[in-house]
């Protein structure tokens, strides 16, 4: 049996009539949220995603689902697992020091195979930084931030539009590949305000189960188990370590934990092109790309179609998703002699672009905690002709 055929798939109408609104980034999230069938809250307020918070406190009564506030994020996270484990679909939010401490859990969650979301709206960092101020630094974090080797998915939207989409299919891949999945969005897209529109169909996928089988392994070729809740019959032992298919803990086994180990990376690795999303323009005769993702991407845009009017052959890629990264975009463009990477972080995604492309990664950075403006790489990309 494969995860096609367990996954449970369904459409709802959203709790908002269909038809376009004026939200921030933060409210289109939260409302995306209970669109996709979050129906429970943990968190701890932080700037500068406090508004999740809220709007989650506000409407969650309304369709049955249930809010706490947390003593701080290492609750918050910890609460989500227990309530995903009861058989809820969980969210929380948070900015990079509540990002900071709830990584140990993020691990946890990934080892176990927990399904959740995490919005985490970034600021200027590090420590507390400027908590009113935008950045993008927490992607390495995203990845990296609990130890050992796994595998989370991440996006990072653009617009408020994106917000609302990303966040929806943030739940839907989670319950498909029982994996943790996080919005990285930067305080301009969380605060910046702008028409979206809700559709008027909801595309849902719930975890697959299959009463008696194992929760922590599987033959299938997707490598994702199905996974019952507490209270369903089964017996249930959810250990963080090491562990065989029925969650028995096997700390001295050297075959079990690599088994385990490389199967919760391959789920997700296996599945990279099914799971990035990208977007290309110009990129048929572009001699200099400009790789970009998040607010970033909307100068990244202006700056490119100003450069063709002067006859620049220059290509934009823009990164839905950073995790897990999409290397293979980058082998499509053989014309493709440089890439500039602008960031508002001292290098993060340009390491990733190093490492799989051959010719001349150019960074771009910023760290003011203000946005890049297209004059920023309009100048950036003349000075490299030059």
């Amino acid at each position: 049996m494969t995860l096609s055929d367990m996954t449970l798939m369904k459409l709802s109408k959203p709790h908002l009539p269909p038809g376009e609104y004026y939200f921030s980034g933060n409210e289109a999230a939260a409302v995306a949220a209970i669109d996709a069938g979050c129906r429970f809250y943990a968190g701890y307020p932080i700037t500068p995603s406090s508004e999740i918070m809220e709007h989650m406190a506000d409407k969650l009564p309304n369709v049955d689902g249930v809010f706490v506030q947390m003593e701080d994020e290492i609750a918050s996270i910890c609460s989500v697992i227990g309530a995903v484990w009861a058989g809820a679909k969980g969210m929380t939010a948070t900015s990079g020091p509540g990002f900071s401490l709830m990584q140990e859990a993020l691990g946890y969650a990934a080892f176990t195979e927990t399904p959740l979301v995490i919005m985490d709206i970034q600021r200027a960092g590090p420590g507390t930084g400027q908590a009113t101020r935008t950045a993008s630094g927490d992607h390495m974090q995203a990845k990296w931030g609990s130890h050992g080797d796994y595998q989370v998915i991440s996006f990072c939207p653009w617009s408020v539009q994106e917000m609302y989409d990303c966040s929806i299919q943030a739940f839907n891949l989670a319950e498909r590949y029982r994996v943790p999945v996080i919005v990285s969005a930067e305080e301009a897209i969380g605060h910046l305000r702008e028409r979206m529109t809700v559709p008027d169909k909801i595309h849902h996928e719930n975890r697959a189960k299959q009463k008696g089988s194992a929760p922590f392994d599987t033959e299938a070729i997707d490598g994702v188990p199905p996974m019952p809740a507490f209270g369903e019959g089964e017996n249930l032992m959810i250990t963080g370590s090491t562990h065989d298919g029925m969650g028995f803990r096997k700390t001295e086994d050297p075959d079990c934990h690599q088994k385990l180990v490389k199967r919760i990376n391959l789920k997700i690795l296996n599945h990279r092109d099914l799971i990035v999303e990208t977007e290309s323009v110009f990129t048929d005769d572009a001699e200099l790309l400009v790789l970009s993702y998040g607010f970033t991407a909307r100068s990244s845009v202006y700056a490119v179609n100003q450069l063709r009017q002067e006859g620049f052959k220059v290509g934009l890629v823009r990164l839905k998703t950073i995790w897990p990264f999409p290397e293979n975009i980058l082998k499509d463009f053989g014309g493709v002699r440089k890439i500039l990477v602008p960031e508002m972080n001292l290098g993060q995604i340009v390491g990733e672009v190093k490492k799989v492309f051959a010719g001349d990664v150019i960074p771009l950075n910023q760290v003011n905690g203000e946005v890049i403006r297209p004059h920023s790489i309009i100048e950036k990309i003349r000075e490299v002709y030059r």
